[in-house]
């Protein structure tokens, strides 16, 4: 029987965002294919229970939002790393007559500010043919009431990403793109409809499945470990986009 190589053996992966869900699969993964992580988190606590669980060689407690902590945390490396993923943010949610405007610079901030602080930080840090690898989604690409903002934010985060892969290349960056995934962050935004819209998926996606945190892991280890792979978004959701909304 042929033992094929582990496709990060001797990689370094960051994981911004790497306490739960997608970010927390994604580093147990790199872990499982001979990469050591760092993950970074806000919750002390919760990083460290989720470092334990995965085996990372160095954790850093702050909010990625906050520019001088991530730079600072940059700059405290040992080291070139080989990938970034950030999986850090939320959705944002609010009908223009209930917009709080100061939440909703602070969440542009962060889904178009932070790739670009992380990008900037990336040059130096990630080895030339390593990847920047970014979160976004699918379900606000269909207009609808309360999701101007996030909508808007969908939209252009795939040109950021097509930019930044020219800006820093070699180095490569790329935008992964779910739709609803079974994360601890949907059980909090869904609370008491999560079993009714998890038996909606069931009944309605092609795949006759819900997408779980382990799919888009594996998508994201791909695209760190295909060096052919730059300035491109990647849809996972199920075949959620071909279905009614």
């Amino acid at each position: 029987m042929t033992v094929r190589e582990p496709h990060l053996a001797g990689q370094t992966v960051i994981v911004i965002g790497g306490s739960a869900g997608i970010g927390l699969e994604t580093a147990r993964l790199a872990v499982a294919e001979g990469a050591e992580v760092i993950l970074t988190g806000r919750d002390e606590d919760r990083l460290k229970h989720a470092a334990a669980d995965v085996g990372a060689v160095r954790t850093a407690a702050f909010d990625a939002t906050d520019g001088a902590r991530l730079d600072g945390f940059f700059a405290e490396l040992p080291g070139r790393v080989d990938h970034i993923m950030v999986t850090a943010g939320r959705p944002y949610y609010a009908r223009l007559a209930d917009l709080d405007f100061d939440d909703a610079g602070r969440h542009v901030s962060g889904h178009l500010l932070l790739p670009l602080r992380v990008g900037r930080a990336a040059t130096g840090r990630v080895r030339p043919g390593g990847t920047v690898l970014f979160m976004g989604g699918t379900g606000a690409r269909r207009p609808g009431l309360g999701l101007a903002v996030t909508g808007a934010l969908t939209m252009a985060l795939p040109a950021l990403v097509a930019n930044l892969a020219l800006e820093i290349a070699p180095i490569r960056v790329n935008l992964i793109a779910a739709g609803f995934v079974d994360t601890p962050l949907s059980a909090e935004l869904l609370g008491d409809d999560l079993d009714r819209r998890r038996d909606q998926l069931r009944a309605t996606l092609p795949i006759g499945r819900v997408v779980t945190p382990a799919d888009v892991a594996a998508l994201a280890v791909h695209l760190m470990a295909n060096t052919a792979l730059t300035g491109a978004t990647y849809d996972i959701d199920g075949g959620q986009q071909l279905t009614s909304p």
